[in-house]
C-alpha cells in the first residue's frame, strides 16, 4: 500500500460507472440488492485498487491480502470491482447477475468465481470467517517462518465488509470477541454504518454503540463519517484510506474503521430509504442517477472509453509491483529454511506425507470411548502431521481434543502460549468456532478441526452448512453422541441430531462403532480433501471388538461406510444395521438369535455418505434385498425406513431423553440384545 493515496479523475469516474453498472444489473434481472453497491463503490474501489495486495492474473497467489464481503446479498459490490481490475469476469456476467449458470450469483460463491475467497450471505459469518484467515496467517507464518522477526512471506491483511445486519448477529459478537483476545493486528474490518435494514431504520432494533463494544472486545477503534453527523454528505476516500493506513500500523490489535455511509447515495429519490436495501430502482430512479453522474440514460451497462483499461491496467501494476517486493523474501526464506520450505511444497500441492497410516495405533479387544480413541489417534497423528491443528468451544478434556505438548496458539507474548501453539482455545463460541475451520480450511495450508457436544451443533449449524456448500475440508468433532450422556438430561442428549446432519448435502457424518474404526474414519478424513466431516464420538466406554478370522472384519472397511462387520452362519435370514454405540448391541443380538438357529448378520454403517457412493452391486452383497432388517440408532428413526424395507423394524427413539444413567435410559427405551432380537423375530413371524 502506498503511502499516500493518489486519486484522479479517472478513479472518481470510475466509481461512478461502478454505480451504475450496480443499478443496471439488478434492474436487468429485475431482482437484487443495489444501495450498497452503489454507496459503498468508492470504498470497494478504494480497497482493489488502491490497498489490497493481490494479482488479477493469478487469484490463488500466496501472498495476496485476503477479502471478506460479510454483506454478501451486496455480491455487487465485490463482483464490479473484480470486472475492474480483470479477474476474469466480463460485462456480459455482470448483465448475467442472478441467472443460470452466471459466474455472477445472488451472494459470493467460493470455488465459482475468481477472487472470491469465501462463500458469504448468511450475515456475520463473514466476520467470523476473516478471524479464521486471520489465524491461519499467523499460524502458517510460525509452522514454516518461525526465526524470522522482520516482515515474513506468510504475512497479509484480512480486510473485511460489514454491514448493520452483520453487527447484530451473535456470530459476529463471538469471533469480534475471539479475535481481541488473539490480538489479530493483521484483521481491518470496515463497517458500513449506512443505518438501515430491510425493516427500516436500525434506531428501531440497534442502538448501542458498536465501536465501544469493539473497544471494550480489545480492537483500535476509528470513525469516518460521510456524512458529517448528517449535516452534509461528503465521500472523502482520502479521509478512508487514513483510517486503513492507520489499522495497518496497529499490529496488536484487529481494528474496525465505522464508515458511516447514507445508503443508495447519491440516489436522488431513494438515498436512505430502505427500499433501496433488495429490491430494484425503477427505471425512473436509474435514469435520475445517471443524469446526476453525468451518464446517458438511454444507455446501459456503459463503461466509457478508457476507464476499464486504465482500472486493469493499474490492478496489474500493482501486482507487479507487489510481486516484486515478495520475491525476493520468498528466495531469501527458502535459503534459510530448506526443511520448511519442503513442508511448504507438501502443503500447496495438498499432499499428505507418504505412510502416514504408519502411526495409526491398532487398540487391542477391551473397552474404550471413541472419544477417547479419536483423542489417542489426533496425538498420532500430530506427529506426522504439522498442519493439524485445532481445539474446542472450551471442552477439550471432554471432546479429548488437545495434542499433547503441543501448546497453546495465543499471540506473541501471552502467558498461556505463543503463536507456535496448536491448541486453538475457541471459548463457548460454537458458531464462530465453525466459520473458523471453514476459513483455515479454505487458506489451504493447514488442517484444523473443531470440538463441541453433538447436542450444540445446533449452535454451529450454519457454519457447517457453509462448509458443505464450499467443499471445504472442515473437521467438526461432537462428542457425546447419544442418551449415553446419562445423568446430564435431555438438554444435552442428541436425537434428531444425526439425522439432521445427515440431511446436509457434501458433509459426512461418521459414527463410528468402537476404537479401530475411530482409527480408520480419522485416516480417511485426512485423505478426503474436498468436502467437510462430522465425528460423532461416544462419552462412554465401548466394546472394542475383536477382529480377523472367527471374529469381526476388518476395521479398514470404514472407508466404505459400511461392511458385513460381522457374518451370519449360514445364508441369512436378519441382517441387523447399527452405528456408533449400538453396534455392539447388534453384536449381543446377533448372538441369541444364532442361539435360536436364526442366521444373523451384523452390518456397521459409520458413514451412510461413503456407503451410498459404494458400486450397488457392493450395498446390495453388504445388505441383501431378501432378509429381514433391523436398525439400530439411539437417535432419529427418520430415515431408516428406507434401509429396511416394509417389512424390517426400526429401532429408534423419537423423543427427549431424561436425567437417569445411560445405562437405564438404554434399557428403558428398547437399545438392548434383547429387545432387538424379539423385534426381529417378530418381523420373520410377520413374513
Amino acid at each position: 500500500m502506498a503511502a499516500s493515496l493518489e486519486w484522479n479523475e479517472l478513479d472518481s469516474q470510475a466509481v461512478d460507472i461502478a454505480r451504475v453498472l450496480a443499478a443496471d444489473a439488478v434492474e436487468k434481472v429485475g431482482n437484487g440488492h443495489p444501495g450498497t453497491a452503489i454507496s459503498l463503490a468508492p470504498a470497494a474501489y478504494l480497497l482493489y485498487q488502491k490497498v489490497m495486495n493481490g494479482d488479477p492474473a493469478d487469484p490463488h497467489w500466496l501472498g495476496r491480502d485476503r477479502f471478506v464481503l460479510s454483506a454478501g446479498h451486496s455480491s455487487l459490490t465485490q463482483y464490479i470491482q473484480l470486472f475492474m481490475a480483470g479477474y476474469g469476469l466480463e460485462l456480459d456476467d455482470l448483465k448475467a447477475l442472478r441467472t443460470e449458470d452466471a459466474l455472477t450469483p445472488g451472494h459470493p460463491e467460493y470455488g465459482l468465481t475468481a477472487g472470491v475467497e469465501c462463500t458469504t450471505g448468511p450475515l456475520g459469518a463473514g466476520i467470523a470467517v476473516g478471524v479464521g484467515f486471520a489465524m491461519a496467517a499467523r499460524r502458517e507464518r510460525a509452522m514454516l517462518d518461525p526465526d524470522n522477526t522482520a516482515t515474513s512471506v506468510f504475512d497479509r491483511f484480512v480486510y473485511v465488509l460489514a454491514g448493520d445486519g452483520c453487527m447484530q448477529e451473535g456470530v459476529a459478537a463471538e469471533a469480534a470477541s475471539l479475535a481481541g483476545t488473539q490480538k489479530l493486528g493483521n484483521l481491518i474490518l470496515i463497517y458500513d454504518d449506512n443505518r438501515i435494514t430491510i425493516e427500516g431504520d436500525t434506531a428501531i432494533t440497534f442502538t448501542e454503540d458498536v465501536l465501544a463494544r469493539h473497544a471494550a472486545y480489545g480492537w483500535h477503534t476509528q470513525h469516518v463519517d460521510w456524512t458529517h453527523g448528517g449535516t452534509t454528505y461528503q465521500e472523502d476516500v482520502q479521509q478512508l484510506f487514513a483510517a486503513i493506513t492507520a489499522a495497518q500500523q496497529e499490529t496488536e490489535r484487529p481494528s474496525i474503521i465505522r464508515l458511516s455511509t447514507v445508503i443508495g447515495w447519491p440516489l436522488a429519490n431513494l438515498a436512505g430509504d430502505s427500499a433501496v436495501h433488495g429490491a430494484k430502482l425503477g427505471g425512473e430512479e436509474v435514469a435520475s442517477l445517471k443524469q446526476r453522474l453525468g451518464f446517458d440514460p438511454a444507455e446501459t451497462f456503459a463503461v466509457a472509453d478508457g476507464i476499464l483499461q486504465y482500472t486493469r491496467a493499474n490492478a496489474a501494476k500493482r501486482a507487479v509491483a507487489a510481486k516484486a517486493a515478495w520475491q525476493p523474501k520468498v528466495a531469501a526464506w527458502e535459503a534459510a529454511n530448506p526443511k520448511p520450505f519442503q513442508l511448504y511444497e507438501r502443503l500447496a500441492a495438498n499432499q499428505l506425507p507418504e505412510g502416514f497410516e504408519d502411526v495409526l495405533p491398532v487398540f487391542e479387544p477391551g473397552k474404550k470411548s471413541t472419544r477417547a480413541a479419536s483423542g489417542a489417534v489426533l496425538n498420532a497423528l500430530a506427529d506426522v502431521l504439522p498442519e493439524l491443528w485445532g481445539g474446542s468451544a472450551d471442552l477439550a478434556g471432554s471432546n479429548n481434543t488437545s495434542i499433547k505438548d503441543a501448546g497453546s496458539f495465543m499471540p506473541a507474548g501471552s502467558d498461556f502460549g505463543d503463536p507456535s501453539g496448536r491448541i486453538i482455545h475457541f471459548g463457548v463460541r460454537e458458531h464462530a468456532m465453525g466459520n473458523i475451520l471453514n476459513a483455515i480450511a479454505i487458506s489451504g495450508l493447514t488442517r484444523a478441526y473443531g470440538g463441541t457436544f453433538l447436542v450444540f451443533a445446533d449452535y454451529m449449524r450454519g457454519a457447517v452448512r457453509l462448509a458443505a456448500l464450499q467443499k471445504c475440508p472442515s473437521i467438526f468433532i461432537w462428542s457425546h453422541d447419544s442418551i449415553g450422556v446419562g445423568e446430564d438430561g435431555p438438554t444435552h442428549q442428541p436425537i434428531e441430531h444425526l439425522v439432521t446432519l445427515r440431511a446436509i448435502p457434501g458433509l459426512d457424518v461418521i459414527r463410528p462403532a468402537d476404537a479401530n474404526e475411530t482409527v480408520q474414519a480419522w485416516a480417511q478424513i485426512i485423505k478426503n480433501q474436498d468436502r467437510p466431516v462430522a465425528l460423532i464420538l461416544s462419552r462412554q466406554d465401548l466394546p472394542v471388538f475383536e477382529r480377523g478370522a472367527q471374529a469381526c472384519a476388518d476395521a479398514e472397511n470404514v472407508a466404505k461406510g459400511g461392511y458385513v462387520l460381522k457374518e451370519a452362519s449360514a445364508t441369512p435370514q436378519v441382517v441387523l444395521l447399527a452405528t456408533g454405540s449400538e453396534v455392539a448391541i447388534g453384536i449381543e443380538a446377533q448372538t441369541l438369535l444364532e442361539a435360536e438357529g436364526i442366521p444373523t448378520r451384523v452390518v456397521s454403517l459409520p458413514c451412510l455418505e461413503w456407503f451410498a457412493v459404494q458400486p450397488a452391486e457392493y450395498r446390495l452383497a453388504t445388505i441383501p434385498a431378501n432378509p429381514v432388517k433391523v436398525s439400530i440408532e439411539a437417535g432419529s428413526s427418520l430415515g431408516w425406513r428406507e434401509y429396511v424395507g416394509d417389512r424390517g423394524e426400526v429401532i429408534g427413539l423419537d423423543h427427549f431423553g431424561e436425567s437417569v444413567s445411560g445405562a437405564r435410559l438404554f434399557e428403558k427405551y428398547g437399545f438392548t440384545a434383547e429387545n432387538v432380537a424379539q423385534r426381529a423375530k417378530s418381523a420373520l413371524i410377520r413374513g
